[in-house]
């Protein structure tokens, strides 16, 4: 079973900001897979189904992203999936506008989801799907930035960002994070050349 958590804050003041683009994924993922995000557990609204022959867990934590950490340990312990099973989806700063990254493994950065769970796994081995949000402007706080709205045109081209993300996550499942990470980093890189 493979377990894939789209990093976001819940209600309606948050929906298509950028540090949402984790719970947009779940549910690109969901709609390509026919799986209904309509269950309620582990402070979370989640969805169970397949991608490809895998059983997935689509989870979106409802904790607000600063404690995600305490949704994905409730389910890593529930349901004893090994660590590298449990993909997150969360957005990135530090990398170009819109570009994927896909990591094995590593710190958190600057990113309090990926700090929460982190802390509370007591392990930072399980692989992450990054979305490139934008470049904080310098006279902006980074909490204001992360919290704010893609532009009308950032939104368009995001889109197509947000299905590569559910197209990279479908790859790590069906064919394992190797071929994922040959396959959509090296795409990134060449948008970047």
């Amino acid at each position: 079973m493979f377990v894939v958590v789209g990093l976001g804050n819940p209600g309606r003041a948050y929906e298509n900001t950028r540090h949402n683009v984790g719970f947009d994924t779940i549910d690109i993922l969901a709609s390509r897979n026919n799986i209904k995000i309509n269950k309620i557990k582990f402070k979370a609204v989640y969805g169970e189904g397949y991608i490809g022959n895998e059983k997935v867990m689509l989870v979106k934590p409802q904790t607000y992203m600063n404690n995600s950490g305490i949704t994905v340990k409730d389910i890593y312990e529930y349901y004893k999936v090994p660590i590298e099973n449990i993909i997150v989806i969360v957005d990135d700063i530090d990398i170009d506008f819109a570009s994927i990254r896909i990591k094995r493994k590593g710190s958190a950065g600057t990113h309090n989801g990926l700090k929460s769970i982190i802390y509370l796994l007591e392990d930072d081995n399980f692989p992450r799907v990054k979305i490139g949000i934008g470049k904080r402007p310098e006279n902006m706080d980074l909490a204001d930035f992360v919290l704010s709205r893609f532009s009308k045109e950032e939104r368009e081209v995001i889109e197509g960002s947000l299905i590569s993300a559910a197209e990279s996550v479908e790859t790590i499942i069906k064919e394992g994070i190797d071929i994922a990470m040959n396959k959509f980093n090296t795409r990134a890189n060449r948008a970047q050349d």
